[in-house]
């Protein structure tokens, strides 16, 4: 939601045409026989302004009737919701990439048909998907984050097929050539670090340290949404900006940190980034936009 917020601001304070959004792919799932990728989705659906503004996923107006009936059947896995004009896209996006379609050139395509005028990348082609170790085991992200509401202890997050993952096609030109490359504030373990674990993205990104700014999603010590402060304290990180800033020093030079922060800028800076103290929460599309015009400016 942070990056997809986030992008919906720079929209609106430069032309679209001039911005591509390298997606995380590592929470796709293939459920009911349908190939899902809820980050794409996410951003498409919000920057084109049909996005459940409540929820902050889905479409607004949605009905879930095929959901109600599915639940009918004992075996059903209906803990994933998928509303009926939602499920549209994933049956097209199926559909395709049984056909032999690239995933990038089917999440172009769809981008398309939402009028969704900046470039929008998923990380890889390639299969790569986060696996969570709980107290019971390992389990597939969505199983994590959607079926038990991320309320279990982690112990350790992996990227599987991360190591045989090369980057979609365009990817590493755009970190390359972009004139600035912005790490939204997205969950830094599962939303952020699976696009850097794809072969060369980590790279290409510390190659542009100086070009790069990278927004806190860390606020007062917690997450707005989501369990980001809890996976860092689990995983051994600190829940704070400074903490933050010691996960993205070796690849950004700044670090945007809300006002409620502003009493950590020396420790950030203190982590080898320069601080940048703005607002940061993003309740509305003009607070999307101001951000947007710190992390370019």
């Amino acid at each position: 939601m942070g990056a997809a917020r986030l992008l919906s601001g720079l929209v609106r304070v430069r032309p679209p045409a001039e911005i591509t959004a390298v997606v995380n792919i590592g929470d796709d799932v293939e459920l009911h026989g349908l190939h899902i990728s809820p980050d794409l989705d996410t951003v498409t659906y919000t920057v084109a302004g049909a996005i459940d503004p409540e929820r902050g996923w889905g479409l607004a107006g949605e009905s879930w009737h095929a959901m109600e009936a599915l639940r009918r059947y004992p075996q059903a896995r209906a803990w994933f919701n998928l509303g009926d004009r939602d499920l549209a896209t994933h049956l097209y996006r199926t559909d395709r990439l049984r056909a032999g379609a690239a995933l990038s050139t089917v999440t172009a395509e769809i981008a398309d048909a939402w009028k969704v005028e900046l470039r929008l990348l998923p990380a890889s082609d390639d299969v790569l998907r986060t696996r969570v170790t709980v107290p019971d085991g390992e389990i597939d992200f969505q199983e994590y984050f959607v079926h038990r509401q991320h309320d279990v202890a982690v112990s350790a997050v992996r990227f599987e097929g991360a190591a045989e993952a090369t980057p979609a096609p365009g990817v590493l030109d755009a970190i390359r050539n972009a004139a600035r490359v912005v790490i939204a504030p997205s969950n830094p373990i599962v939303s952020i670090a699976p696009v850097l674990a794809v072969t060369g993205v980590r790279d290409a990104v510390e190659a542009r340290r100086t070009d790069v700014v990278a927004v806190s999603p860390i606020i007062a010590g917690a997450a707005l949404k989501g369990p980001a402060d809890r996976l860092l304290r689990e995983l051994g990180h600190e829940s704070s900006v400074v903490g933050i800033a010691r996960i993205y020093a070796p690849m950004a030079a700044t670090l945007v940190v809300d006002e409620a922060d502003a009493d950590h800028a020396a420790a950030v800076e203190a982590e080898g980034m320069a601080c940048v103290i703005a607002p940061t929460v993003m309740r509305g599309p003009d607070e999307a936009a101001a951000l947007a015009r710190t992390v370019l400016t």
